[in-house]
């Protein structure tokens, strides 16, 4: 059986991950980052999967559903969503990490007649056949097996490094070092023997790479590496995200999303062809189904039902489900998520690419690339430099200027909330909360209830 970790808040990728979880961002215009985890696993003939979900998991539920979209929506087996619970007589809390995350749901693996289990990061893009992994794991009689590759070494502070000996078994592990020995990098993908799992997961070990297989090596367990040469990218920052979807408009694409024989399944909804219009202009670029083109789209990724009008220029960008480019406007170097709308003659990424951070976000936005949130209207006219970042639903009024330079940020402002009234009033006090997205005003809010902050639940 597979279990995939999909609890992650990838909040390396600033907005994006703002309301969703990192493996519901959509991906090469009709997918999603976890459709390419599921898709290898019914490649790979595995239909036991349970996938664990955490941080704003509802767009990732909806996503997923019964599973019907990759045959898992079965009597037996299938998909199974699970979130974390409360326990009797334990303090409610988060996974902890990877591992403490598997461990909080033991008991639904123990119930599997699966001797052997996957542990598969459900944030990467990658195609991999697991039955090679499955095959190398028996026949080196593992404890653990992880399927590792070769890697920057400036991408690998950020994970897990290791040595290999020439029988493939693993001599040393670093864990996010500071000076890495090796190019040598583990995928965040295992697989267990089921009795190892239930050996070496506790308490104190909440996470794989920090705890798990440190412990194991230094008792001596069995530990083997699998080397992967195939396609695998981890797109945890607004630049790798960005380069690794411009990579899919290259001629001959090292994943290639046409291949039959490997087909990566999604939930997509149905809707009508792409059209292009006789004013439309369309150079090296992905054109979803439903998408409106009137304008000119060059060297982007449009997904289902985007509208481009007339006069509208998209060049080197990602645009989002549902987004509309009106007549005149420019979206230049730019990620739109779902829903945005660009007013008239606005332009975001305006301007010759700027290396001047976001302020609010330096460490996240600084390669030149605008990011605008979920249903955000861009007002006629505004020009948006670069690295900047456009909070979700903002509006017209949000915007104190016809400019807004690289670098700074746009966010939705708070209504003031009203003065309390000195005079005596027959009506009881009110007291407001949203619920995810829907306001419920409740009468005879007790004193100690009010002034207290509105609550959001994803």
């Amino acid at each position: 059986m597979a279990v995939i970790l999909a609890g992650g808040e990838g909040e390396r990728l600033s907005i994006l991950s703002q309301e969703r979880a990192k493996p519901a961002v959509p991906f090469g215009g009709k997918y999603r980052i976890i459709d390419f985890t599921l898709s290898n696993c019914v490649n790979s003939d595995i239909d036991d999967v349970v996938v664990l979900t955490q941080y704003n998991p509802r767009s990732l539920n909806d996503h997923i559903g019964l599973g019907r979209p990759w045959d898992l929506d079965r009597n037996r087996g299938g998909v199974k969503l699970l979130q974390p619970y409360i326990e009797r007589g334990k303090v409610a809390e988060w996974y902890r990490g990877t591992a403490d995350a598997v461990l909080r749901n033991i008991n639904v693996l123990e119930h599997d007649p699966a001797d052997i289990v996957l542990v598969l990061a459900g944030d990467h893009i990658y195609k991999m056949d697991y039955a090679p992994f499955v095959a190398a794991h028996r026949r080196h009689r593992a404890d653990v097996t992880i399927a590792v590759r070769r890697v920057p070494l400036a991408e690998a502070t950020r994970m897990g490094i290791l040595a290999l000996d020439e029988n493939d078994r693993v001599t040393e592990w670093q864990e996010k070092p500071k000076q890495p020995k090796s190019d040598l990098a583990s995928m965040g993908v295992y697989v267990f023997s089921k009795k190892t799992l239930r050996r070496w997961l506790s308490e104190d070990r909440v996470d794989f790479g920090a705890n798990v297989i440190p412990a194991m090596l230094e008792a001596g367990a069995r530990v083997f590496g699998y080397r992967f040469s195939g396609y695998w990218q981890d797109v945890g920052t607004i630049q790798s995200y960005w380069e690794a979807n411009m990579r899919l408009l290259d001629d001959d694409p090292d994943l290639d999303l046409y291949d039959k024989d490997w087909v990566v399944h999604t939930r997509s909804e149905e809707r009508g062809p792409a059209k292009v219009g006789p004013t439309a202009q369309v150079h090296k670029s992905l054109i979803s189904h439903g998408c409106v083109i009137a304008g000119t789209v060059v060297n982007s990724i449009l997904s289902p039902g985007v509208r481009v009008d007339v006069g509208a220029v998209v060049r080197d960008s990602i645009v989002m489900f549902d987004s509309v480019i009106r007549s005149g406007a420019v979206v230049d170097r730019a990620i739109l998520d779902k829903e945005v709308v660009v007013g008239q003659g606005a332009i975001v990424g305006d301007g010759p690419y700027d290396d001047r951070p976001n302020k609010v976000e330096p460490g996240r936005l600084n390669t030149g690339i605008t990011v605008v949130g979920k249903r955000a209207v861009i007002p006629r006219g505004v020009r948006i430099g670069r690295n900047v970042k456009i909070a979700a639903d903002v509006r017209s009024s949000d915007f104190t200027g016809r400019v807004v330079r690289s670098g700074e940020s746009v966010d939705r402002k708070r209504a003031a909330r009203p003065a309390r009234s000195t005079g005596k009033s027959s009506e009881p006090a009110k007291e407001t909360v949203a619920i995810g997205g829907v306001v419920a005003v409740g009468v005879g809010a007790a004193p100690a209830a009010r002034g207290k902050k509105v609550v959001e639940a994803s």
